[in-house]
């Protein structure tokens, strides 16, 4: 069959597992839209279609389908392993049902290329079709299922002692979590197995930054990848650092799968390329005054709080993760909006994630055994804490700092002199129970230990190794506060908590806390951050490293793609990694200002150069260098087929797929 058309037709399946994949797919999908003579292109994933927004607008077509398996996640940075097995289990009882109706329905839409951002379903009904496949990616759930096996027990953090008399007893809904136990090698290597198998039919992988090492497409490092990591000092090991530094053209190659018999061979062979940094765009408004001022105007923030140079802001983000407001003893300040219902602030391209339509947890396929997890995480976080700004920890001791770099430096007087509020206000223990007021830590109490990433690499190896963990600890006689902001000069806006946080017991919110709408563009609000705290995923780093926003993070010990972002935030960002015990316990002031003070520079230049188009620029080259690759891959075709090349308004192509036998 022979038909004459122009338009390429891209199908790009994307994982449901964690915002990261639909932002990037989004902009890379835009990307492509944007390109010249436009192609078709068909978005396939678990996520709701609102959150691929940018890229609808401009012209993607949407369908919902089940197409990966997820990790269980009962708390944004713990995983359930015997949970996250189960669902992979009962995934391949069905995976050649959904392999067969996907190629089928590639074969129905024509299409002539197959994009997947780790869903390796995606890649093996592509081979099925005979149509090529490209892996667009910085990791592969193969890795993150074998690291299931490592001897590290993410055991939860144990509570402060100082702090029993203060912490209610745990709710119904706050059941102990369930303990963590490494999976057998021997159980998981057959699963594993089949994954591989999966990304092993992808022809062509583009890897995005902050990658891990990809076991489908390179020979070493191979499988399981709990050999990657050291477990003395829970990196990864050089050997494995020494191959992400390396150009991926100088990798050896697993051998091609070749198409089922019924197509013809393959013309192009296996490769591996550098991606750059996949990221939705900001809006240029945004860095001047009067873009922050109407997004900041939407999110409740008075005016004399939207001056960059006397207020800091701090960004309270995890992904979807839900919890109740801290409670006040005073309110001496007019209280906090929690949101403008009439303002909403749009994308660039003026799309806007509907506000009526929030991002049930499920859909976005995070996968949580007790959702309710997540209405309690920040109460747990925020317990205990002062959003006061408490007198710091004399920092001229001799011990008060370990191997603290010089960069990183903090002043001195900073902490020492600062004055404690008189109006602060304490935040309530983990409900039901509620904490009015707390007594301040006895000495002994410590300041949070975090590992610093500063932003530039050693020459000598491409990337720099982690720094040492250092810790503040008070003086002699001290007394001392867990505090959540630095000082009076820092407010902190809440993301993923719904319209009525600020009001759901009769109060209004907290001093200086503020709740963003649900349908706000975050690379927007990044990008107007002095500091954002969260959880270790790509599109988070993707955006502070895009605007210079430093990133204070709790790590996620289980999830073998964070040494990967670990890596990259060393050599383009600042990152700042908080210790679950201090985020749980509301210690957030010492990381959140040492993150700020290691970014603010490169933060004021970013301020000041604005948005530059960069990353636009590089996106659409990536989109041109994947049509031209498609094209190729369709001479060859053709070639095969002793068709020759035919002009650009036409070639031949079956009804089957681009490869296939008439």
């Amino acid at each position: 069959m022979t038909n004459d058309y122009t338009r390429l037709t891209f199908v790009y399946y994307c994982s449901g597992h964690g915002y990261g994949h639909a932002t990037r797919v989004s902009a890379f999908a835009s990307h492509l839209l944007n390109h010249h003579p436009r192609p078709i292109v068909h978005i396939v994933s678990s996520a709701p279609k609102h959150v691929f927004s940018d890229s609808v607008a401009l012209g993607a077509l949407y369908r919902n389908a089940n197409i990966d398996p997820v990790i269980v996640q009962p708390l944004a940075y713990r995983v359930d392993r015997q949970k996250s097995v189960e669902v992979l289990r009962n995934f391949f009882h069905d995976k050649d049902r959904k392999v067969a109706d996907e190629s089928q329905w590639l074969r129905t839409v024509r299409a002539d290329c197959v994009l997947s951002d780790a869903a390796f379903l995606g890649c093996l009904a592509a081979n099925d079709a005979g149509i090529p496949s490209i892996l667009i990616t910085n990791f592969s759930f193969d890795s993150v299922y074998s690291y299931l096996a490592t001897s590290f027990i993410d055991e939860p953090p144990k509570q402060d002692p100082t702090l029993d008399a203060l912490v209610p007893p745990p709710a119904s809904s706050q059941e102990e979590l369930a303990p963590d136990v490494p999976v057998p090698l021997e159980e998981l290597r057959p699963l594993v197995d089949q994954i591989v198998s999966g990304y092993r039919c992808a022809d062509l992988l583009l890897r995005l930054p902050g990658a891990i090492p990809l076991p489908s497409f390179a020979i070493t490092p191979g499988l399981p990848s709990s050999e990657w990591v050291d477990m003395d000092t829970r990196t990864f090991k050089q050997s494995v650092i020494d191959h992400l530094v390396q150009p991926p053209s100088t990798y050896k190659l697993h051998s091609q799968i070749p198409f089922p018999n019924s197509y013809l061979p393959k013309p192009l062979p296996r490769e591996v390329r550098s991606a750059p940094l996949l990221v939705r765009p900001t809006d240029p408004k945004i860095y001047t005054p009067e873009g922050r001022s109407r997004l900041l105007d939407s999110i409740g923030v008075p005016a004399h709080l939207h001056n960059p140079d006397q207020t800091k802001i701090l960004i309270v983000s995890f992904g979807g993760q839900v919890f109740h407001k801290p409670h006040s003893r005073s309110h001496s300040r007019t209280p906090s909006k929690s949101v403008t219902p009439s303002a909403s602030h749009r994308s660039p391209n003026g799309s806007m994630h509907p506000s009526d339509h929030p991002i049930p947890l499920m859909e976005t396929q995070d996968s949580v055994a007790d959702p309710e997890w997540h209405a309690h995480a920040l109460s747990d976080a925020l317990k205990n804490a002062s959003l006061g700004r408490p007198d710091g920890p004399s920092l001229n001791s001799e011990n008060s700092l370990r191997i603290l770099p010089t960069h990183l430096t903090l002043e001195p007087e900073h902490h020492a002199t600062r004055p404690r509020g008189h109006s602060q206000l304490r935040v309530a223990g983990a409900p039901p129970a509620a904490v009015p007021t707390s007594p301040r830590l006895p000495s002994q109490a410590q300041m949070p230990a975090f590992v610093t990433i500063p932003p530039t690499p050693r020459p000598a190896d491409g990337f720099d190794a982690p720094e040492p963990g250092w810790g503040v600890t008070e003086a002699e006689g001290m007394e001392e506060e867990a505090s959540i902001l630095p000082d009076a000069s820092w407010i902190a806006i809440v993301c993923g908590v719904p319209k009525d946080w600020g009001r759901e017991d009769g109060e209004e919110l907290p001093e200086g806390f503020f709740v963003a709408p649900r349908d706000v563009y975050m690379p927007d609000l990044t990008a107007a951050a002095d500091v954002l705290l969260g959880k270790l995923g790509y599109g988070t780093v993707s955006e502070c490293v895009d605007a210079c926003t430093p990133f204070v993070y709790v790590p996620r010990p289980l999830f073998i793609e964070e040494h990967g972002l670990r890596l990259f935030l060393q050599h383009a960002g600042v990152g700042v990694e908080l210790a679950r015990a201090q985020y749980e316990q509301g210690e957030w002031a010492a990381a959140v200002d040492a993150a700020w003070r290691a970014g603010r520079e490169a933060k004021a230049r970013k301020r000041g150069e604005g948005e530059t188009g960069v990353r636009a620029r590089e996106g659409a080259k990536m989109a041109a260098e994947v049509v031209e690759w498609v094209g190729r891959w369709g001479e060859g075709v053709r070639r095969e087929e002793g068709v020759g090349v035919l002009g650009k308004a036409e070639r031949v192509r079956s009804s089957d797929g681009m490869g296939a036998l008439n």
